[in-house]
């Protein structure tokens, strides 16, 4: 049975300069897809956008501006310091998010006491992804 750690917490979807709306994000952590984050934005009551990304991005992205492409996350400075801002690309658009940084630290502390970091390939059950590669095709 698979380790699963859900976190519910309030973002702000950035609209413009100096104007959001709060917005449910939801993140997910399973211990048998050791490096990956699910976050998942509740758009309206039906709309859910998800997202997956690593978690040692989220981490790393908590105390300096890291990632590249279609995922950065970075911690936010002056009078925000309690946020951190995760920014997602996808061929429609883009999106920022400001997220507290305690809920986010408080999640990311659940999951390393499930898969300590460095730990994450003891996790993968390698044969059963070959086998559900293998079936796919």
């Amino acid at each position: 049975m698979s380790t699963l750690i859900d976190c519910k917490l309030y973002v702000r979807f950035v609209v413009s300069e100096g104007r959001s709306v709060p917005l449910c994000m939801g993140l997910r952590y399973e211990a048998a897809d050791p490096y990956a984050v699910r976050a998942a934005f509740h758009i309206d009551g039906d709309n859910t956008v998800e997202w997956l990304f690593a978690r040692e991005l989220l981490a790393e992205g908590l105390h300096r501006p890291t990632g590249s492409g279609a995922v950065r996350v970075w911690p936010a400075r002056g009078h925000e310091r309690h946020t951190v801002r995760i920014a997602l690309l996808s061929p429609t658009g883009e999106a920022l998010f400001e997220a507290p940084v305690a809920a986010v630290e408080m999640f990311l502390t659940r999951t390393h006491a499930a898969v300590p970091p460095g730990t994450e390939s003891d996790h993968l059950d390698l044969d059963d992804q070959l086998a559900h590669i293998l079936a796919a095709n």
